[in-house]
């Protein structure tokens, strides 16, 4: 089953109780209580509140998705659709461990829902739309809370080996090929992906994007840049170098269409750089979550790169990386 909207067109822009001395406990448990909170979050404590990685389990292969709670009167979220961007959730209904919430409009699903029943770190649910209900299952989202690697590891040339060293992810559409030391892509295509996976990285990337042309280089197949022929538009978080529908840029340097011009990414845990043609466009923010397009929502996990090809010609050249190494 598809979900009517999940693709990238056709979505909107962004816009106490007083306690008596006598019920005060032993000044020893107050003390260990203590202990422990100072210690962090109490595992399993935080309900349904925060951020979920999902699956949804479509007829033809599944599909990921992400979910963030806040708690609140009223409780506000957002639900990343398997396209498009994140979208602002509302009607929030929590009881105890269960949480239902209708479907954001762009979903074209007037009825749409989703249930879902939390249990510890993990969930379970339904989402209903006019076609039926499809199942939905969820793990809590890792922090990736880690340092900054001290240092980098020996550069890699991506296009070393080929277009062998990548596959697509639709195999009976691919208009990729290698020519004169570039990936050049046209369509009908699909998105190219990286044998290699990663977790940490410095990644430089040189892409000519041609008049309206649209693609995306995703991190660890997972978080989206957007490329896109924006030159002299006002910085979005889906417009040239904005972390799709979830980073916005401080400023968009992007060129005119039809010339080369430079991304250098940096990218460890959730925390994200990145440089457009020279100039910092984002300086070491977090990345929530996942972005429409993704390859999965384990995000615990290393991932490869992939460029999105899907939307038309494109085509890129010097694609190193540089991968991070402990402290």
């Amino acid at each position: 089953m598809r979900l009517v909207g999940a693709g990238r067109e056709g979505y909107t822009p962004l816009p106490s109780a007083r306690v008596s001395p006598m019920q005060l406990p032993d000044p020893m448990i107050l003390a260990a209580l203590a202990s422990v909170l100072a210690a962090g979050p109490l595992a399993g404590q935080q309900g349904p509140f925060g951020r979920w990685d999902l699956t949804f389990h479509a007829s033809d292969r599944p599909r990921a998705m992400w979910l963030e709670l806040v708690a609140g009167e009223p409780v506000t979220g957002r639900l990343q659709p398997p396209g498009g961007h994140a979208l602002e959730i509302m009607n929030v209904r929590v009881d105890g461990n269960r949480v239902s919430f209708p479907l954001p409009r762009e979903y074209n699903q007037p009825n749409g829902r989703v249930e879902l029943t939390v249990s510890g770190d993990g969930l379970e649910g339904v989402v209903h739309v006019d076609a039926g209900p499809t199942r939905l299952t969820g793990t809590r989202a890792p922090a990736l809370d880690r340092p900054r690697p001290s240092s980098w590891g020996p550069e890699i040339d991506l296009l070393a080996g080929g277009i062998e060293a990548w596959t697509t992810e639709d195999p009976a559409r691919n208009g990729w090929r290698v020519a004169d030391g570039e990936l050049v892509n046209a369509p009908p295509s699909s998105n190219l992906i990286s044998k290699a996976t990663f977790t940490d990285f410095q990644l430089h990337v040189e892409v000519n994007v041609p008049p309206r042309g649209n693609s995306g280089i995703y991190l660890r197949g997972r978080y989206e840049i957007q490329v896109q022929d924006d030159h002299g538009q006002e910085p979005h978080n889906r417009r040239m170098g904005g972390i799709y529908g979830q980073v916005t840029p401080t400023i968009n340097p992007a060129k005119p269409a039809a010339g080369w011009q430079t991304f250098d990414i940096t990218f460890y845990g959730r925390r994200v750089t990145v440089a457009l043609n020279g100039v910092t466009i984002i300086d070491d923010r977090e990345i929530p979550g996942i972005t429409g397009g993704a390859l999965d929502s384990d995000e615990a996990a290393p991932g490869p790169i992939m460029l999105q090809g899907d939307h038309g010609a494109i085509r890129y050249r010097n694609l190193r990386i540089r991968e991070g190494l402990m402290r």
